[in-house]
């Protein structure tokens, strides 16, 4: 008898393994398509996550399942528990597990990040990417090992403003060549902002009076969101732009066009939507900060 309990508590965790496996493969998914190199690192870790999390939670609802399916106490049996003592083994073991899983994770969070070259408000800024940084093996054979262009990004309330210094060119739309390690220097005017792409799966905090370094390769052609994941005041939900991803042709076709274009005013929703109540007779709402004057660039897309 011990024998068979043994053997089906064997099968049953190979089940549960197998069967947590293929929803962490399902994980791949649930998320947008990998448009940047460093995506695969993400998408990784959240399938491990994923894994690890029905394994656990099937593991748990299994044993449940079979506690009050065979070992429930009878209609009318109204009598105490057995007694049963602690036992250290089991104690230390289902203590030292969660320990054990909580830094495995831990350390292979840790790894992703700083494979990515995340930075934290605390870090040392304007730092680049280490040499030999892991994410650099998930992009295309034929990408380059430096950034092809340096590109800044400016933060402020509540706009995204870019500046490409080798052609002088100012846009509100992020363009990236495909394929090619960029650099963007990222700066805030005035409170914590959150570089985050959806699609690339990156996020960087922004932190006023410092300049962050951050590098990635764009691989997959099209347009992406990049919005702002703090909290930055009243209109911080309009704080978004358009990130187009094209070949380097395209890419060198836009730098050119828009260095013949004149700056100017860009539309900017916040700005405009804040001078329409200033401008009305009853006041309503919560009082905010004035927004920044719409930037000068000289090449602007309505989102």
């Amino acid at each position: 008898m011990k024998i068979w309990n043994v053997l089906i508590l064997i099968v049953s965790a190979i089940a549960l393994s197998v069967v947590s496996l293929w929803i962490g493969q399902q994980a791949y998914s649930w998320l947008p398509p990998q448009a940047a190199a460093e995506s695969q690192l993400i998408d990784d870790l959240f399938s491990f996550l994923v894994t690890l999390g029905a394994f656990i939670f099937f593991g748990v609802t299994a044993t449940l399942i079979y506690s009050v399916t065979f070992h429930r106490a009878g209609r009318y049996d109204f009598k105490d528990g057995p007694p049963i003592e602690g036992n250290v083994t089991l104690e230390v073991v289902w203590t030292a597990i969660p320990i054990l899983v909580v830094l495995w994770i831990a350390g292979y969070s840790y790894q992703v990040y700083d494979q990515m070259a995340i930075r934290g408000p605390m870090e040392i800024v304007h730092l680049h990417t280490p040499i030999g940084m892991e994410s650099a093996y998930a992009a295309p054979i034929n990408s380059s090992a430096e950034p092809v262009e340096n590109i800044e990004v400016n933060a402020k309330q509540w706009a995204w403003v870019f500046r490409y210094p080798n052609q002088d060119v100012t846009s509100t739309e992020l363009h990236l060549p495909s394929n090619h390690r960029v650099r963007l220097a990222l700066q805030s005017e005035d409170v914590i902002h959150g570089f985050y792409i959806p699609a690339f799966r990156l996020k960087q905090d922004i932190i006023p009076k410092r300049t962050i370094d951050f590098e990635f390769t764009p691989i997959r052609v099209g347009k992406y969101r990049l919005t702002d994941s703090q909290f930055s005041g009243t209109y911080f939900a309009t704080m978004q732009a358009n990130v187009v991803v094209e070949s380097p042709e395209d890419y060198d076709k836009w730098l050119a066009q828009a260095a013949t274009q004149k700056l100017s005013p860009a539309p900017n929703q916040a700005f405009a939507e804040y001078t329409q109540k200033t401008q009305e007779s009853i006041k309503t709402g919560w009082a905010t900060v004035s927004p920044a004057q719409p930037p000068v660039v000289n090449y602007s897309n309505p989102l």
